[in-house]
């Protein structure tokens, strides 16, 4: 019987003797909760927890890009699209999305994420010279020592390679480096970070009754083989981010039940990303049908994560998360250094 420990994350300078850092980071936990197939969970005391969880859930991460994950950074969304499901058409081309870029950075992005096909629910594959005419003279300008680094959000070989001569540092598949099988050897040998998502089913039909035995099980299991493979193929563990992949062949109650157990995710040894911005179940749970109005949602989904310890959030409202994210941190030490 397989046997799973999710750390009960908490916060604060104030902290038990026995409590254990998360990931490295300010955060840190006494408990855990012990989650099996087979039985109901029961929360036992940090000490409880077998060497190897422990330490899968307290070593450090390595930087990713260039940057620390000893806490929560922000990816902003940059979508040259015509068709996203909340933004598409309004960066599609290479003036207004360089413009958005700076913008971001000018509010506080960490990183920015450009894709060039969308992969919202019943969306068609993007052949890859298209993909790859819209994004890479974007990369290519937004590239520089003044600039957060820049991700590539695409399933394709050819997409990365070019993406990455531009100046993109780290790939993002939502298909978890499986669509093009030649991907993962390709970021092996030019020692790319990647982010590796869960989704069931790809975007065409990913949302036709989506079914779990345990989805929070399910997609920690499918992650966990995924990036012992891709260690096999090259690609070490400190180079893989992981991504439960929200909306993404799940329901409301799939979604939910990832986002409350999803500092189970830290016990792959990988920082955690989460893409839940503006989502269809944030419009549905707070009755804003218009994506763009699904701002207020997206922060409260976004601070729950940071309490979990996620390391990168995937957001479309840099400036509102960044503010968000600075008063909850103030309010957690209790003071505010003015940096």
């Amino acid at each position: 019987m397989n046997v799973y420990f999710r750390p009960l994350v908490q916060h604060g300078l104030a902290r038990p003797d026995d409590a254990l850092p998360l990931a490295g980071g300010a955060l840190w936990f006494t408990h855990a909760e012990r989650l099996s197939r087979d039985a109901e969970p029961v929360v036992v005391r940090a000490t409880e927890v077998p060497a190897s969880w422990r330490g899968a859930l307290t070593v450090p991460r390595d930087p990713v890009a260039g940057l620390e994950m000893d806490r929560s950074r922000l990816m902003g969304i940059l979508n040259v699209t015509p068709d996203s499901f909340s933004d598409g058409g309004k960066h599609d081309g290479r003036d207004a999305a360089v413009a958005h870029a700076f913008a971001m950075r000018e509010a506080g992005a960490d990183l920015i994420d450009v894709g060039g096909e969308s992969t919202r629910p019943g969306s068609d594959t993007v052949p890859a010279d298209e993909e790859l005419e819209r994004v890479a003279p974007v990369i290519a300008a937004i590239t520089g020592p003044d600039m957060p680094p820049v991700s590539i959000d695409t399933r394709k070989r050819p997409v990365a390679e070019a993406a990455v001569e531009a100046g993109a540092a780290l790939v993002n598949d939502v298909s978890g480096l499986t669509f093009d099988e030649t991907l993962p050897a390709y970021c092996a040998e030019a020692r790319l970070p990647v982010c590796v998502m869960h989704a069931q089913g790809d975007p065409k039909t990913m949302q036709d009754e989506p079914r779990y035995e345990n989805v929070l099980l399910d997609v920690y299991d499918w992650l966990a083989e995924r990036v012992e493979a891709l260690e096999a193929q090259g690609i070490p563990r400190a180079r893989i981010v992981i991504d439960p992949g929200i909306g993404f062949g799940k329901t409301i109650g799939h979604n939910l039940s990832l986002l409350k157990g999803i500092s189970l995710f830290h016990g792959i040894g990988c920082p955690v990303l989460l893409g839940a911005s503006r989502k269809g179940f944030i419009g549905v749970i707070s009755g804003m049908r218009d994506p763009a109005a699904r701002m207020p949602g997206s922060l409260a989904v976004a601070l729950a994560a940071a309490a979990q310890g996620v390391q990168i959030l995937r957001i479309h409202d840099v400036a509102e998360t960044r503010a968000a994210l600075d008063l909850w941190q103030a309010v957690s030490r209790g003071n505010y250094d003015g940096t």
